[in-house]
This record gives structure tokens, C-alpha cells and sequence, in this order.
């Protein structure tokens, strides 16, 4: 019995922003990142949840110029709170603090 030879160039690329679909899916997808605890992770994340939402959209609701945006959203950043905050705002969602179990 021969294997056929699977060619993973020909895959599409993953696009975590086409997973989110509604408000659900992004409360959850925002639940696991925090969860996790990386700040890069964090941003990247709202980064992901931005695009899905539209990006421009989200800079003209934030205040933040969309190049700007997408800077501070991208994998590996560390944006300021501040940043977080007016995005997280611009996206209808918030952080909340809870006591650890």
C-alpha cells in the first residue's frame, strides 16, 4: 500500500479573523487568550478580532490612525494600555478582573 503525498503548500493560510463570526466567537477567543496570559498574544488577538470587524472602522472608532493600528494589533507587539484600552472600547468589549481560584 502506497502513501499519497499531501503538498501543504497548496493549503490556504490560516486566517484567525474568518473564525470569528459573532460576538460569541470573540468573547470565547478573548477568553482563552487572557486566559493564556501573554500581552503579545493579547494584541495580536484584538488584532485578529479588528480585521474581522473591519479595521478602518475600528481606527476611526478608536481614534488611532489605521496604519498605526495594525502596528500596534500585529503578533509580538507591546503596545501601551492605553492603546488597549481605546481599542477594546472601539470594539464594544472590556477587561474584566476577577480573584484568582
Amino acid at each position: 500500500m502506497t502513501q499519497a503525498k499531501f503538498n501543504t503548500s497548496t493549503m490556504p493560510e490560516f486566517d484567525m479573523a474568518q473564525q470569528l463570526r459573532d460576538e460569541a466567537d470573540i468573547v470565547e477567543y478573548l477568553r482563552q487568550v487572557l486566559a493564556d496570559g501573554d500581552g503579545a498574544e493579547l494584541a495580536a488577538a484584538l488584532g485578529h478580532i479588528a480585521k474581522a470587524r473591519g479595521m478602518t472602522e475600528i481606527a476611526n472608532a478608536s481614534g488611532i490612525r489605521r496604519e498605526a493600528l495594525y502596528k500596534a494589533l500585529r503578533p509580538h507587539s507591546q503596545p501601551r494600555f492605553e492603546t488597549i484600552q481605546r481599542v477594546c472600547k472601539a470594539l464594544g468589549v472590556q477587561l474584566t478582573v476577577e480573584q484568582s481560584q
